[in-house]
């Protein structure tokens, strides 16, 4: 190559950066002005968008999110956070994923039961429902994790475990009160200790932890779940807004955090950084575990491009939440994307939520 072409050659891919950053800024500006446009027809109270791609940062805050570190309940992406405080006791050996779940909790037996693993609770496939039958009658009477752990070991296993697919918060609820009987500490105070105090996620708690009720964001609960309240007058003593719900710290949905600090979750896999489980524990959190033809999972996590948003690769890893939320890293483009917002998943399809996070996708592609 001679000095000229050399210089031209330069010059060329000096000047196609900036230009790969406008192209991208202006596709990322599009995704925000989605959650600004709902935000001002007031269909949502409250967003946040953060994306992250290699050192590059975009961050929008919306309507009474007042700045990039407002708080939000989580819903399910509380799940894969909870699963990655019980994976630092697998990384020191306390147990292993095919660990029979009697093991650990002996009243587990009868039926199926028996072959019920560690890694079908992880990955969905142990047969146990996604609630217990009696979960309104246990939120109304505000009882603890304890008692849900009770009637969960109860619960009906309703296939062979590993023969199918199931999407169960029991079994992920399970899963962590393993942890609870290994270290003799509530999940709440495992999940500061392993993942958020490492990671320094000062702006997340299992339950409310050291923050107080007004400084989480109020969910529009009128579009919610049933089992969340549904809008119910008479369940505002236990519903996604009350002290009781906000304060249980429901592994399977009562994580509160920042989107910032959801990302910082997610990078500790996408780098495989060590900082809470080791980088080959992190890589196989990741990784499908279930059989040919079943939903992919990694543990905690889900996996694959319906993992994301759409253009995400096969290789995307992340986790939606009832509560309205969407977080996922795809390791093919270097890209985090963390949407919370206040509306309920289930109010409005296409969730705006989804539609951002198409758009952030289809930026990182460049």
């Amino acid at each position: 190559m001679n000095r000229r072409h050399f210089l031209q050659c330069a010059l060329a891919a000096g000047s196609a950066a900036p230009l790969l950053a406008a192209v991208q800024q202006s596709r990322l500006d599009e995704a925000a002005d989605i959650l600004k446009s709902v935000v001002e027809r007031r269909q949502v109270e409250a967003a946040v968008l953060y994306v992250r791609q290699d050192d590059f940062v975009f961050s929008r805050a919306f309507g009474k999110a007042r700045d990039e570190d407002a708080m939000f309940l989580l819903g399910s992406i509380s799940k894969p956070i909870n699963i990655a405080a019980l994976m630092t006791l697998y990384d020191r050996g306390e147990f292993q994923l095919d660990d029979p779940l009697h093991k650990f909790i002996p009243e587990f037996r009868g039926a199926d039961r028996a072959a019920v693993t560690i890694r079908h609770l992880l990955s969905h496939t142990s047969g146990l429902p996604d609630q217990v039958a009696e979960n309104a009658a246990l939120r109304k009477a505000h009882a603890p994790l304890a008692e849900f752990v009770a009637h969960a070991i109860r619960a009906p296993v309703e296939f062979a475990p590993g023969s199918n697919y199931q999407y169960s918060s029991m079994g992920i609820l399970l899963a962590t009160h393993v942890a609870e009987l290994i270290t003799k500490k509530s999940i709440l105070a495992l999940t500061d200790e392993a993942v958020f105090r490492p990671l320094g996620m000062r702006r997340s708690a299992q339950g409310l932890g050291r923050f107080a009720l007004p400084d989480m964001v109020a969910m529009q609960t009128e579009s919610a779940a049933p089992e969340s309240g549904a809008g119910d007058p008479t369940a505002k003593d236990w519903d996604w807004n009350s002290p009781y719900w906000r304060k249980l710290g429901a592994p399977w949905g009562g994580t509160h955090a920042s989107a910032p600090d959801v990302a910082k979750f997610l990078a500790e896999f996408l780098f495989a950084a060590g900082t809470i489980v080791r980088p080959e524990t992190a890589r196989l959190m990741i990784q499908n575990q279930n059989g040919s033809g079943l939903t992919e999972r990694g543990l905690g996590f889900n996996v694959g491009k319906a993992a994301g948003s759409e253009g995400c690769s096969a290789k995307t890893f992340g986790h939606t939440g009832s509560t309205g939320t969407i977080a996922w890293a795809d390791p093919t483009t270097r890209t985090i994307c963390v949407v919370l917002t206040s509306l309920p998943a289930r109010a409005v399809q296409p969730h705006p939520r989804d539609l951002v996070g198409n758009r952030v996708a289809k930026a990182s592609l460049g």
